[in-house]
C-alpha cells in the first residue's frame, strides 16, 4: 500500500477529483429496469445491491416548484464531505459578489531612487487562494520593467487579511496536500513539490515551487529519505520544515506535492528567489505584525469571483473553499466561519445545517438530503448564480461506464470522504422537467475506525467508493427516466 501511495507520480492537488461522474442509463438499456410510466423507481434494490452498510439518504424535487417527489431518510445527518462547496459558493455570491476579485499587492514604503525603494518593500497577501509561482514570477519580472532593483530597508510580507491556520481538518494525515494550511499570502495551495531520483545506493531530491515557467528551488522545507518500511511520513515543524520519507515506498523515481504549513513565509521565500532573478535584490523576508501602509508599485488580481469559484466546483479545492468561505464571513477561525455560514443558511433558505469548515473536508460536518436539496432548489429558483457554476457531470451506465453524448445534463457537485459520498444537483432533461437531487450515502463509524495515518488510503475505501458512486448513478438515472 505504501509503495502505491509513491508510485512515481505527482498526486492529485485537492480532496477528490471525481474523474467520471456517475452517469444514468438511458432508457432501453440493459441492466435494472427502468419504469415504463412515471413514478417512484425501486431505490430499496439498488440500495441493497450497493453493499455500503451505513446509511443512505436522498430526496428528489421538482426544480420549479420544490414539491418532493421521492425521499428516503430525508432528515438524516450526515457528513456532505464536498457537496458543502456548493454552500459555500451561494454564501460567498452573497457576501461578496460575483465580481469580486482578491488581490496580492507589493507596496513601498518610501520614494523609489535610482531603482532602489528609500524604505521597506513589502509583499500583502489579499487571501488570494488560486495565486501561482508564475504570476509571482511575472509579477517580478514587472517591477524589474518598472525599474526597481532593491530596497534600502525590509522586505516584509503581510498573511494578516485571513487567519493563520495550519490545517483544515485534524482528522486528516499530516502529509497529505489537500488538508492545506491557511494565510493571508497562499501560493501553490500551499504546496511544495519534492521530487526524488535513485543514484546508486543514494537518492537525489529536490523541493521547489514549480510553475509552468519559473522553478524556484524552496529552502525552507527540507526532505530526507530514511532507511525504514513505516512510517510513510514523518514531518519536524520548526524554522525549517523537516519531512522524512519511508525509503521502501519510493521505487526508482517519482513527485509529489506535500503541505507546507507556513504559507505566507513561503510565499514571501519564492517571490524573493524570483526577485533575484530578475536583478532584484531584497533582504531575508521578515514577517508584518502590522497590516503595512504605502505607495503601490505592483499586483497580481485573481480570476471574478464567479470563475474562482467554477474551479473550485470543478476540482474541488480545499483551500479555495476555506479561504473564499473566511474572507465571505470575516471571521479568525474556521469554527466561527462556519458557524456565521451556518446561520446565513437559517436565514436565507430556513435550512438547519451544521458545518466544521466550508471545504467539507472535516468529518464532522453533517447536512440532511432534505436540506441541501431544500438550499439548491431554491437558489434555483431565485436565480442566485449556483447553477451556471456546476459542473456537467454527465450520465454513466449501470457499471459505471461513460455514455457518450447522453441528452440528459447532470450539473451537480460531488463530495468524497473515507466511507462517505454524495452528489447534489440538477437533473436537465432536453426539453423535459428539471429535478433537483440530493444523494448522501455515509459509515461514520467506519471512516472513524480508520487511523488517521491511514486516511489516504484506507483499505476497502476505493471499493465503497465505486460502489457509492454506481449507486448515484444508477439513481440519477432512474430519476431521469421516471420523472424528467
Amino acid at each position: 500500500m505504501l509503495a502505491g501511495l509513491l508510485a512515481g507520480v505527482a498526486l492529485p492537488a485537492f480532496a477528490e477529483v471525481i474523474e467520471r461522474s456517475p452517469r444514468p442509463r438511458s432508457r432501453g438499456d440493459a441492466g435494472a429496469p427502468v419504469p415504463s410510466a412515471r413514478g417512484p423507481v425501486d431505490s430499496a434494490g439498488l440500495i441493497a445491491a450497493a453493499k455500503l452498510g451505513g446509511a443512505v439518504a436522498f430526496v428528489l424535487a421538482d426544480a420549479a416548484t420544490g414539491e418532493v417527489l421521492e425521499a428516503r431518510e430525508p432528515d438524516r445527518a450526515l457528513p456532505p464531505a464536498s457537496v458543502a462547496k456548493a454552500v459555500t459558493s451561494l454564501f460567498a455570491l452573497d457576501r461578496l459578489g460575483p465580481g469580486f476579485r482578491f488581490a496580492t499587492r507589493v507596496l513601498a514604503t518610501g520614494p523609489v531612487s535610482g531603482g532602489t525603494v528609500q524604505g521597506d518593500l513589502v509583499l500583502v497577501g489579499g487571501g488570494d487562494p488560486t495565486l501561482q509561482t508564475d504570476q509571482l514570477g511575472d509579477l517580478a519580472a514587472r517591477l524589474a520593467k518598472a525599474g526597481v532593483k532593491g530596497a534600502t530597508g525590509r522586505f516584509l510580507y503581510w498573511d494578516g487579511a485571513l487567519p493563520r491556520i495550519e490545517g483544515i481538518a485534524a482528522d486528516q494525515p499530516e502529509h497529505v496536500g489537500y488538508n492545506a494550511a491557511i494565510s493571508g499570502l497562499n501560493l501553490n495551495f500551499n504546496r511544495v513539490h519534492f521530487e526524488w531520483k535513485r543514484a546508486g545506493s543514494d537518492w537525489q531530491v529536490a523541493v521547489d515551487a514549480r510553475g509552468e515557467r519559473f522553478v524556484p528551488a524552496v529552502a525552507m522545507v527540507r526532505v530526507g529519505i530514511v532507511g525504514r518500511d513505516a512510517p510513510l511520513f514523518t514531518y519536524g515543524k520548526g524554522r525549517v520544515e523537516e519531512w522524512t520519507v519511508a525509503s521502501s515506498a519510493l521505487g526508482k523515481g517519482g513527485s509529489r506535492w506535500l503541505p507546507v504549513r507556513d504559507p505566507g513565509r513561503y510565499t514571501a521565500e519564492v517571490f524573493r528567489t524570483l526577485a533575484r532573478a530578475q536583478g532584484i535584490t531584497l533582504a531575508a523576508p521578515e514577517p508584518s505584525g502590522t497590516r503595512p501602509e504605502g505607495r503601490e508599485v505592483g499586483r497580481v488580481e485573481s480570476e471574478p469571483l464567479s470563475e474562482v469559484l467554477r474551479e473550485m466546483l470543478k476540482f474541488s479545492t480545499n483551500l479555495t473553499a476555506e479561504c473564499v468561505g473566511l474572507t465571505a464571513s470575516g471571521q479568525q477561525s474556521l469554527a466561527a466561519s462556519a458557524r456565521a455560514m451556518d446561520a446565513w443558511v437559517r436565514e436565507r433558505f430556513g435550512v438547519t445545517v451544521s458545518l466544521a469548515d466550508h471545504s467539507g473536508l472535516g468529518g464532522a460536518s453533517r447536512v440532511t438530503a432534505a436540506g441541501m436539496a431544500r438550499i439548491i432548489g431554491q437558489a434555483h429558483r431565485e436565480g442566485l448564480g449556483l447553477k451556471p457554476l456546476l459542473r456537467d457531470v454527465g450520465m454513466k451506465d449501470d457499471k459505471g461506464r461513460v455514455i457518450e453524448g447522453h441528452a440528459v445534463k447532470v450539473l451537480a457537485k460531488s463530495g468524497t470522504l473515507n466511507f462517505v459520498s454524495g452528489l447534489a444537483g440538477h437533473i436537465s432533461p432536453p426539453g423535459g422537467r428539471e429535478l433537483i437531487f440530493a444523494i448522501f450515502t455515509g459509515d461514520p463509524e467506519r471512516r472513524d475506525a480508520v487511523p488517521v495515518a491511514l486516511r489516504e488510503e484506507p483499505e476497502g475505501g476505493k471499493a465503497w467508493t465505486k460502489r457509492a458512486r454506481t449507486l448515484q448513478g444508477q439513481l440519477v438515472n432512474r430519476w431521469a427516466a421516471a420523472w424528467g
